[in-house]
C-alpha cells in the first residue's frame, strides 16, 4: 500500500516537485518478525514521500523461507515465490519472482501509473524489475548493497557463472546502478568493463533517533552485526582478552545472531573473557539505540564491507567508531579525527586503537563530537533521499 505521507520536511522543495510514484521491490524490509531487517530501506522511504515521492513496496520472499507479514509501521505487500534453494536456485529466482508479481504491478501501474521501479538486491529483484520494465515500459533504477556485487563469491561453480550473467544484464538494462559506496561502485564497474551508468549515494541515519547522550559510567565496548565470519568479532573477542590486565573493567556487548555464535562463546571461554561478553542476540530497533548511547567505543572490525549502516548509527549517537581500512566506511571515517582505522585481520592495530580511545578521554570526546557532525552534515536520511530524488527525476525527464 502506499505510505502514508509525513510532514514536509522541506515545503519548498514539495512544492517544486511534481508528485511521482515509484515501486519499490526489495527482499529486504523490516516485517512482522524482524524490525531491523531492511530497515535501510525502509526508513529513506519516509524522507522521500516528504519530497512529493510516493513509494508502493512490493517485498519478496521465497517460499521456502519462514513465512513473514507486514510490520505495522512499515507497510508493505510480502509476495511469495517458487524458488529452487539455495545458489543454485539464484540465477533463475528473478525470473520466478516477475511471473508472481507481473499481474499485480500491471493492475497498481494501471490505476496509479507507475513513473519508476527501483528494485534492491539484482538476485531476484533486480532481474524480475528488468523483466517488468520491459513488459509494461517502465523504467528502473537498481541498488547495489554489498560487494559481492555479481554473486560470484556467494554462489561458485556453473550456478555462479549464471548468476553473474544475469546480474550483468540487470546492470545493463537499469537507467542508474545506485551503489551505496565508492568501493562498490569499483566492483560494479570491474565487474561490467565499466559499460553501465552508475551513482553513489551513501545511506543515511535517522539522526534524531540515534541521538547522543552524555558519556555512560564505566567503559562498555558496543558491536552491532551478524554472527558472521566476515563480521570479524573473534579479533574484537582477541583484542578484549589482551586488554583485560590493563583495562580491567572494559567490558563488552555484541548484538546479532548468526551461526558463528557457538563458535564465538567458546572462544571467549578459552581466553578467560566470557564474563565479560554479553551476547544479547537480535535486538529491536529501540534497543540498538539505547545500547549505543549506554556504550564508550563502537568497534566491527568487519574484513567485507559495502558500507555499514551500524558504523554511521554509532556516529550519529556521537559514538567513536573503530573499523577496518580498505572497506566502504573508509571514505566516511577519517582516521584520528571522526573515527578509528585499523588493518583487517590484525589484532595488534585493533587491541592499540581500543586502548588508545579508551584511555584517552580528551581524543574521544574530540572524536565523538566529529562523528557526529559528520551525519549531520551529509549522512541523514533527508541528505539520502534528496540525492535519490535527483536520481529519479533524471531517469524520468
Amino acid at each position: 500500500m502506499l505510505l502514508e505521507c509525513e510532514p514536509d520536511i522541506d515545503e519548498n522543495i514539495t512544492a517544486a516537485v511534481k508528485q511521482m510514484h515509484v515501486l519499490t521491490l526489495t527482499p529486504f524490509y523490516p516485517n512482522s518478525k524482524n524490525d531491523v531487517a531492511g530497515c535501510f530501506i525502509a526508513e529513506p522511504l519516509r524522507a522521500l514521500e516528504a519530497m512529493g515521492i510516493q513509494s508502493y513496496v512490493e517485498a519478496a520472499q521465497s517460499f521456502y523461507a519462514a513465512r513473514v507479514s507486514a510490520n505495522d509501521a512499515w507497510p508493505a505487500s510480502w509476495n511469495r515465490y517458487a524458488s529452487l534453494p539455495g545458489g543454485v536456485g539464484l540465477s533463475s529466482a528473478g525470473a520466478l519472482l516477475f511471473a508472481r508479481l507481473v499481474g499485480k504491478v500491471r493492475k497498481l501501474h494501471a490505476h496509479h501509473p507507475i513513473d519508476l521501479i527501483h528494485a534492491h538486491a539484482a538476485l531476484p529483484c533486480g532481474h524480475a524489475a528488468s523483466l517488468i520494465s520491459n513488459q509494461l515500459g517502465i523504467p528502473f533504477v537498481h541498488t547495489v548493497h554489498g560487494l559481492d556485487a555479481f554473486y560470484t563469491n556467494q554462489v561458485k561453480g556453473r550456478a555462479g557463472e549464471w548468476c553473474r550473467r544475469v546480474t550483468r544484464h540487470v546492470y545493463r538494462s537499469a537507467v542508474n546502478v545506485i551503489c551505496i559506496s565508492e568501493h562498490v561502485r569499483e566492483q560494479v564497474l570491474t565487474g561490467m568493463d565499466g559499460n553501465c551508468s552508475t551513482s553513489v549515494v551513501y545511506n543515511g541515519v535517522d539522526a534524531d533517533f540515534f541521538a547522543p547522550a552524555n558519556e555512560p559510567q564505566g567503559l562498555k565496548i558496543l558491536s552491532v552485526g551478524n554472527l558472521i565470519p566476515i563480521k570479524g568479532h573473534e579479533l574484537l573477542i582477541h583484542a578484549l582478552a589482551l586488554l583485560q590486565t590493563q583495562i580491567p573493567e572494559l567490558s563488552c556487548e555484541l548484538i546479532g545472531e548468526g551461526p558463528e555464535r557457538e563458535r564465538l562463546q567458546k572462544l571467549a571461554a578459552q581466553l578467560k573473557v566470557e564474563n565479560k561478553i554479553k551476547f544479547l542476540g537480535r535486538q529491536s530497533r529501540e534497543s540498538i539505540a539505547r545500547a549505543l548511547r549506554e556504550s564508550t567505543l563502537f568497534v566491527l572490525p568487519s574484513r567485507y564491507e559495502a558500507l555499514g549502516c551500524a558504523y554511521l548509527e554509532a556516529m550519529s549517537a556521537a559514538k567513536p567508531v573503530i573499523a577496518c581500512r580498505d572497506q566502504g566506511i573508509a571514505e566516511v571515517v577519517e582516521h584520528g579525527k571522526n573515527g578509528w582505522l585499523v588493518g583487517p585481520e590484525d589484532v595488534r592495530e585493533l587491541t592499540e586503537g581500543i586502548r588508545v580511545l579508551i584511555q584517552d578521554a580528551d581524543l574521544r570526546n574530540r572524536m565523538r563530537l566529529a562523528a557526529r557532525r559528520t551525519i549531520l552534515k551529509s549522512l541523514t536520511l533527508q541528505h539520502q533521499a534528496k540525492r535519490l530524488r535527483d536520481i529519479y527525476q533524471e531517469c524520468v525527464a
